[in-house]
């Protein structure tokens, strides 16, 4: 899709938001009664005497209607913005359902629904088989008859993608007006737009175009962190373009597979990203790979590295069933979707294979059996999603759907003949409902008396999951609670005769099993079991009517079963990770809890989320991510970057994109993490100033594969970025820099600290040049200035790159110690100069000038002389002898230069 149909597209969700938020507004208002008070966060609700224009089913809706307000309240939100939320949902479920119809039509799934609104040719098909609609229809009432089609065709495919066309949906409670709903049928079917319903990259694009870029830029105005889930999640919504995409995906799932095949497999052609090496060496199992020879690497070139052998350690086979795949942050869920492509091939392979076809052909006996199951199958076992917004679950649940529907296609099965896809793991992360008097009635239900208390754990434990989501580390919280409710659920075994045990059937014997055995199952397994109770019970609660709520229960149930949901796909662990994750500031709600849990890894959530990513990993497993690039060498991230990338978990592969591929001014960075400690080469491309990105990451995985010489690629020992300062990663560096690094001993290691000094706030008033001034007043010492002739010292700020001298031309006022400069203040009369190391204030030392550490000149630094911020004091341990001790330390690098020249000219001359 390019760029000027993307622009008409946004054009068109944003004329169709606008249209449905103000029709919801008005006909919550207008016929329910329900609107924004006068008050800030106040919403009115008309007394259920002025309602006597609605029918009984009107008056069902509006109670529906009240109690999803109600639902929402509940979480914590204000009624007005309960209120906007509701408004919210509603507007976009109805969109998307209206697209959803749109590409079901264009791709033969169902008959023509949308693209002619009242005359559509489904529409008509649904009257001949339902007379109480057609005859709506023939006494003027087609809007009602449209609508009831809409909520019909809804029910059929809500076994299948429940999350979007969900019965309990506020959006079956209330529709738009036929007009409104003509409109914006005309906009969807605009002629320009035809081409793109049969894309999968469509719905992706209308999620992220719902919310108009002026709705983010005065969120971003009024405050710099987001302020809950909502604006958390839409100040994230940014397309992951294709190629990068293909490149994450190519380079962990389709690269995990490759290895399990020693690389005997079609994904080395279908994978057009995944880099390799020349000679790679799969080693058997046992095997050892040689000892590493980092020395013999040494002083090899790029080209000569490339040639060197790798050796890739044994990787066993695996059912693709057990393959599983995380998308932590899945929005409309584009990895998945191409995860879905690859898995096809997978499984054809695997029933291929002489290791894995035994437990694949005992369960389908012929491949054609297999190709049918496998859309579900892939669903089912392989693919897992997080979003913390509803409206990703569902875009993301109908886009793999429509995957499988296509997969479908291609096997020439029709719509009666196809399975059913009755479960998907995309997974909205969300707080457990609110309602605490529901929460207590529920437990109650509950036996025995633990399962219970462990509900209300897990309830209070997941309060944060709406803004967290997977970061929350919700397996973590609940471990201590499922040990204790497993030790109580021993103990109330014991006194319980065994024919009302019903959570753990298989202990039912007729012999009376060890308690020993049972205490020795893992808690994990405990809670697994527990948790399949609880749910189970939910559903019978969620159809009880008690008290005029049933149709709460039932919100409650859904709520509290998808939260359940939550924690067991944060409790698996994965083979591949794949994440384009949010960044910038964490939300208000949970900076205190999540900079707790990361502590040291910055304040950017993107961090968060990759380590949390590849803490999910299984052993020898891969994380793909595209996030903000500067996580590689602000200060901040240095622990970020020791633990995640250079630690138990190492960069292996990494693309430096720079602006121009996220939809934001941001500039972006892909990368691959292996869960692995051996020691390798990480494996590097610079495309920040390309245009066409897509082209140079793919002429630089042929680079690898061809063996030609990209400038622009690099492979260096990831250790080495240790030694640099803060750990950047600075993969373009030469490698003879980089060795100085590492084997140049660092100031700091030789006894040596660094202060900064003196902000005056305002140099144009504190400062002069020296020949400004009567030299007679220039002091060389604190006891100097106290003096009233004595008011300037020498001043060290900085300059021009100077190897070992540079003139101290700057002079400060620093009369009676300083006094006036200290005293400095605002209007306000806050102080706003910064003295800082007053003590080192007139002794010798170094200097060296902070604007040129690209290219860092230590230089004398004299006694008698303050010292700037932007020129910091290089000081010894030894405060007695400073000047011999960095005179031995500056003169280090020079016998390390002469002697690396000397052995040059020597093996030059040996050579010739």
């Amino acid at each position: 899709m390019d760029q000027a149909l993307r622009n008409k597209l946004r054009g068109v969700v944003t004329h169709c938001r606008k249209l449905l938020h103000d029709s919801t507004t008005q006909v919550l208002q207008g016929h329910f009664g329900i609107y924004v008070g006068r008050k800030k966060g106040e919403v009115n609700i008309e007394d259920e005497s002025r309602m006597s224009h609605l029918n009984e089913m009107d008056h069902t809706c509006r109670q529906d209607l009240l109690d999803h307000l109600a639902h929402i309240q509940a979480i914590g939100y204000k009624p007005s913005e309960a209120l906007d939320q509701l408004i919210r949902e509603i507007a976009f479920t109805h969109l998307n359902r209206l697209c959803a119809y749109k590409m079901m039509e264009t791709r033969g799934l169902i008959r023509e629904a949308v693209s002619r609104g009242l005359k559509s040719q489904g529409f008509f098909f649904y009257l001949a088989d339902h007379p109480e609609n057609e005859k709506l229809h023939k006494s003027g009432h087609q809007d009602f008859a449209y609508r009831n089609f809409l909520d019909w065709l809804g029910g059929t495919l809500s076994q299948e993608i429940g999350v979007l066309f969900n019965p309990n949906d506020p959006a079956n409670r209330i529709y738009p007006p036929q007009r409104v709903l003509d409109e914006v049928l005309a906009l969807i079917n605009d002629d320009e737009l035809k081409n793109i319903w049969a894309q999968d990259e469509t719905i992706g694009w209308i999620y992220q175009y719902f919310t108009p870029k002026e709705l983010r830029d005065k969120a971003r105005k009024e405050s710099p962190a987001p302020r809950n889930s909502y604006e958390l999640a839409f100040r994230n919504q940014f397309y992951t373009p294709r190629y990068v995409v293909e490149f994450l995906t190519d380079n962990t799932l389709g690269r995990i597979w490759y290895e399990m095949c020693k690389g005997h497999t079609v994904l080395k052609d279908i994978c057009k990203y995944m880099v390799r090496r020349p000679k790679e060496v799969f080693l058997s199992e046992g095997e050892l790979a040689p000892d590493d020879s980092r020395e013999a690497c040494e002083d090899m070139s790029q080209e000569e590295l490339l040639k060197q052998p790798v050796y890739i350690p044994h990787r066993p086979k695996k059912d693709p069933r057990e393959l599983k795949i995380l998308d932590p942050a899945c929005g409309s869920g584009h990895f998945l979707l191409y995860c879905f492509d690859l898995l096809q091939n997978i499984y054809q392979e695997a029933y291929e294979d002489p290791d894995l076809s035994i437990a694949l052909k005992r369960d389908y006996t012929d491949y054609d059996d297999l190709r049918g199951a496998l859309p579900a199958l892939i669903l089912k076992h392989n693919l897992h999603g997080i979003d913390i917004d509803l409206r990703a679950t569902q875009i993301a649940a109908l886009a793999l759907w429509l995957r499988c529907q296509r997969a479908y296609q291609e096997l020439g099965l029709k719509n009666g003949e196809r399975p059913k896809i009755t479960r998907s793991n995309i997974i909205c992360a969300e707080p457990m409902p609110g309602e605490i008097d529901l929460l207590k009635e529920f437990a109650a239900t509950l036996q025995p008396k633990v399962l219970g208390q462990l509900v209300e754990t897990v309830f209070e434990k997941m309060k944060l999951a709406g803004e967290a989501g997977s970061l929350l580390k919700i397996e973590e919280e609940i471990r201590e609670a499922a040990s204790k409710a497993k030790i109580e659920f021993i103990q109330w075994k014991k006194h319980q005769d065994k024919a009302k045990w019903s959570l753990f059937p298989e202990l039912v014997e007729p012999e009376q099993p060890s308690i020993f055995d049972f205490a020795d199952m893992t808690d994990e397994v405990f809670f697994d079991r527990a948790e399949d109770e609880i749910v189970a019970s939910l559903r019978q609660y969620a159809e009880k009517a008690s008290n005029g709520r049933g149709f709460r229960r039932r919100l409650f149930a859904e709520d509290a079963a998808r939260g359940f949901s939550f924690v067991d796909v944060c409790s698996k662990r994965y083979d591949a990770v794949l994440m384009n994750p949010p960044f910038g500031a964490l939300t208000l709600n949970t900076r205190d809890e999540l900079l707790g849990k990361y502590n040291g890894y910055g304040n950017d959530v993107f961090t968060f989320f990759v380590a949390r990513g590849a803490s999910m990993l299984i052993g020898e497993g891969r994380l793909g991510a595209i996030t903000n690039r500067t996580g590689f060498f602000t200060v901040s991230q240095e622990s970020w970057r020791e633990k995640v990338l250079l630690s138990d978990t190492r960069l292996e592969k990494l693309v430096d994109l720079g602006f121009g591929v996220l939809d934001a001014l941001v500039e972006t960075t892909a990368y691959v993490i292996i869960k692995s400690s051996n020691t390798h080469m990480g494996m590097f491309h610079r495309a920040v100033a390309v245009e066409d990105k897509p082209k140079s990451i793919l002429a630089w995985s042929s680079f690898w594969n061809d063996n030609v010489h990209d400038a622009n690629s690099y492979l260096q020992w990831l250790d080495d970025f240790r030694y640099l300062p803060s750990s950047r990663i600075a993969f373009w560096m030469p490698k003879s820099l980089l060795s100085a690094f590492r084997n140049f001993e660092r100031y700091k290691d030789f006894r040596g600290r660094v202060q900064v000094g003196l902000q005056t706030s305002d140099n144009f008033r504190f400062i002069r040049l020296a020949w400004e001034v009567d030299h007679k007043s220039i002091g060389l010492s604190r006891e100097d200035t106290l003096s009233r002739d004595k008011k300037w010292v020498f001043y060290a700020k900085g300059g021009e790159y100077s190897p070992y001298y540079a003139d101290i031309h700057l002079l400060v006022n620093w009369l009676r110690d300083g006094e006036e400069v200290k005293s400095f203040t605002d209007l306000n009369g806050k102080i706003i100069s910064y003295p800082r190391n007053e003590r080192y204030y007139f002794k010798p030392g170094l200097t060296y000038s902070e604007r040129t550490t690209s290219n860092f000149s230590a230089r004398i630094l004299p006694a008698g002389c303050c010292f700037d911020t932007k020129g910091p004091r290089i000081s010894s341990e030894n405060e007695d002898n400073d000047l011999a001790d960095l005179a031995v330390y500056m003169t280090r690098p020079i016998a390390y230069m002469l002697e690396f020249m000397v052995s040059r000219f020597a093996l030059y001359f040996n050579a010739h």
